[in-house]
């Protein structure tokens, strides 16, 4: 049951970030001529050299990446990233014939930047979490993580750089100083939103009652724990010292449950990454 959950969830984010990015290509970035977003970019100028709309160009374009993804990325990123570059896609050719833009939707380009920004990279950040992309030039990107060992945000950006650098032959420099800026902060964000999702919770308690704490980690909270004894340097009396790493939700639940049961005990709480077993 835990694993169909896992994977309906992981199902649902897979659709929810190809929307998101979707979303902010076609109504915010297409219309401005933004170049900073990969596939979506190059679309945006490759659609004022060829007779082929951006939406129809971005479909083209993620299905050849894409068959470079599951050479170098493996099966399971490429069959995630499948169906969410496809999803991505078909969504652009429908907003594409459902809602035509011949203008932006706003005369405020520094908004428009900003949305441009925030919903793709929220988006990938998605997509990134449970190890797919949008397709594009972030497949090229995750191969760049995986054998250089850069973050993506900075892989991202290197994979980029040269469309934006397009994008000033088509549109100008104004757009490639808007474009250039906006792949700064999609770097950026990106970054900040992978580590953000991906942050986990690691505590040290001191406390005179482990039973009761590492019964409602396992039971309640599905997690483990180390104990170990110790003794109070001040007081001299024989102390628990209990390790644990769980989600954040999960350590507000824990430091929920030690006010209940052993006010006295002394919490310790850090934000780490943690890589082993159950994460």
């Amino acid at each position: 049951m835990r694993k169909q959950k896992s994977a309906l969830f992981e199902f649902v984010q897979l659709a929810a970030g190809s929307a998101l990015v979707a979303l902010g290509a076609y109504f915010f970035k297409f219309p401005n001529h933004f170049s900073f977003g990969g596939v979506t970019g190059l679309a945006a100028v490759a659609s004022t050299w060829l007779p082929v709309s951006p939406a129809d160009f971005s479909f083209l374009a993620n299905m050849a990446l894409l068959a470079v993804g599951f050479a170098f990325l493996g099966k399971s990123f490429g069959l995630k990233t499948a169906y969410a570059s496809l999803l991505n896609s078909l969504l652009l050719s429908l907003l594409d014939r459902l809602c035509p833009l011949s203008s932006p939707l706003t005369d405020q380009p520094i908004l428009e930047l900003a949305f441009a920004i925030a919903l793709p990279a929220l988006g990938a950040a998605l997509l990134f979490d449970v190890g797919a992309s949008g397709g594009g030039t972030d497949v090229i990107a995750l191969i760049l993580k995986k054998y250089s060992g850069v973050s993506v945000g900075k892989a991202l950006f290197c994979s980029d750089l040269l469309f934006v650098l397009l994008g000033a032959m088509a549109f100008g420099v104004e757009a490639l100083l808007f474009s250039f800026a906006g792949l700064i902060v999609k770097s950026l964000v990106v970054d900040q939103l992978v580590a953000s999702m991906r942050q986990v919770k690691y505590l040290n308690v001191v406390c005179s009652k482990p039973e009761a704490l590492c019964q409602f980690i396992t039971n309640q909270l599905r997690r483990s724990a180390t104990v170990t004894e110790g003794k109070g340097a001040f007081t001299g009396e024989a102390r628990w010292i209990l390790f644990t790493a769980m989600t954040p939700g999960e350590a507000l639940r824990l430091r929920q449950f030690i006010r209940q049961t052993d006010p006295s005990s002394f919490v310790m709480t850090a934000a780490s990454e943690v890589m082993g077993r159950g994460f």
